[in-house]
């Protein structure tokens, strides 16, 4: 198919609610667990995503903010039998099962990167960009997201047309599915009909396949083809890879956490996969043009390096000004192997320009980094056009979203504050005016049952 519009690959990260706290939920995710009960900052965390999002405005990306879901899920609590008022549910749920309500209340939908597989126009059969919500069924405080996730998406992306929105895979282990977090599209530019690099952890129905023996696969082999046959993709130009299983094991649970790609080039460890010249070939006869592979050897990052840095949750970027950007943590600085590799890797000029370091502390206390705040959108022009504008950072948004944040939002949650109903009461209000802010519509539940309570 001819695309003679130009196309631009757009940054949409999530921002951070206003009940952001830490629960420890996500066995796998050693940054989570290692902070559960310590105090977490919402103000403060929203703060520092929003200046990521500005910075990256002003550099002359097109960057976009997602709004967060409402949490404590009163819903969900409501359907596993806790009745009354809103206050009477979350007594009644922390009475009787603090974990269901900490589960019900988690801040993990701040990491995008989880909400859904994105597949641009360029790519797809019937010429429309395709949106498949994550089932994100391996933990039960995040496989309550995806129908609320799908309707702020639909909210952003609303002309059929030009958006085709998929319900959310099968709500099975089998089809287990952790969306663009395990995901990598590979092109020479945005326009061209690129490479959909999908990753998984197993594949299910075959029990004698290499699979993690200590922390579980969340990402299936299944899962990853129905969604590309789902958005159309042209199986010439799609290649699975097994993620290393010993790297899982070690506290790799999705892709992003050890390998990172853009356009033509990909930043991977050493250990990221299993059959890594394999998949290194595919991708290049898939590709049909040269791929850039930035391979970071163990001897010189090891993966307890990668994983407490976030090194490979980053973002690469190719700037307007035609540099190739990495956006890392600052703990990335703060790691003497990772930052003596990246100050060598600038210097070297293998394909990375530069470094753009960010404090992202409250987000990497709970087990995300750059990456996984931020959600990959390829866009054409007309696209671009058709989709809910009020979404795209600009100066007066950053300035609108800063004060809105400062009006509604606490300096400190612990999880003991989740059964506090004027806490879900704040959350509420100030969600229902971002809906406005953001031209979304009732996208929560609470705003299609009545007023804010």
């Amino acid at each position: 198919m001819n695309h003679p519009l130009s196309y631009v690959e757009a940054n949409f990260d999530g921002l951070v609610g206003p009940t952001h706290n830490y629960a420890g939920l996500s066995g796998g995710n050693l940054a989570s667990l290692s902070n559960k009960t310590k105090a977490a900052n919402p103000k403060l965390a929203a703060k520092e995503g929003l200046k990521k999002m500005k910075t990256l405005h002003d550099l002359g990306m097109v960057q976009g903010v997602i709004a967060p879901l409402s949490r404590p899920d009163l819903g969900q609590l409501r359907e596993l039998g806790f009745s009354g008022t809103d206050a009477n549910v979350l007594k009644n749920a922390a009475k009787h099962s603090p974990a269901l309500l900490a589960a019900c209340s988690s801040a993990s939908s701040m990491w995008t990167a989880n909400a859904a597989t994105v597949s641009p126009s360029s790519d797809t059969k019937d010429g429309r960009l395709h949106f498949t919500p994550a089932n994100l069924v391996n933990k039960f405080h995040r496989s309550i997201e995806h129908q609320q996730t799908g309707r702020i998406l639909h909210a952003m992306f609303n002309d059929e047309s030009h958006f085709a929105h998929h319900k959310a895979l099968p709500m099975s282990n089998y089809f287990g599915d952790e969306g663009a977090a395990n995901h990598t599209r590979l092109c020479q530019n945005y326009a061209d009909h690129g490479v959909g690099f999908f990753v998984y952890g197993e594949r299910a129905f075959d029990n004698n396949a290499p699979k993690p023996k200590l922390y579980p696969a969340r990402q299936t082999f299944e899962a990853s083809s129905a969604i590309a046959r789902t958005h159309g993709l042209d199986e010439h130009k799609v290649v699975y890879a097994q993620q290393n299983p010993q790297v899982i094991d070690a506290g790799v649970f999705h892709n992003d956490v050890i390998a990172v790609g853009n356009r033509n080039v990909l930043f991977c460890h050493q250990q990221a996969f299993l059959n890594q010249d394999s998949v290194y070939q595919q991708l290049t006869d898939a590709m049909g043009e040269t791929l850039n592979i930035i391979e970071v050897p163990t001897q010189q990052v090891a993966i307890s390096d990668a994983i407490s840095s976030y090194l490979f949750n980053s973002q690469l970027l190719s700037l307007p000004n035609g540099e190739t950007a990495l956006v890392v943590p600052r703990e990335c600085e703060l790691n003497p192997n990772v930052n003596n590799y990246l100050n060598h890797l600038i210097a070297e000029s293998r394909g990375i320009d530069k470094l753009l370091c960010f404090d992202l502390k409250q987000s990497m206390q709970n087990g995300g980094g750059p990456a996984c705040l931020r959600l990959r959108v390829v866009l054409s022009d007309q696209e671009r056009a058709a989709m809910n504008s009020s979404v795209i950072m600009n100066d007066t948004l950053f300035e609108t979203l800063n004060q809105w944040v400062e009006r509604h939002y606490r300096d400190q949650v612990y999880s003991q504050d989740l059964i506090d109903p004027s806490l879900m009461t704040e959350s509420q209000t100030a969600l229902d005016e971002l809906t406005q802010l953001l031209n979304l519509g009732s996208v929560y539940d609470f705003q299609q049952i009545g007023a804010v309570r």
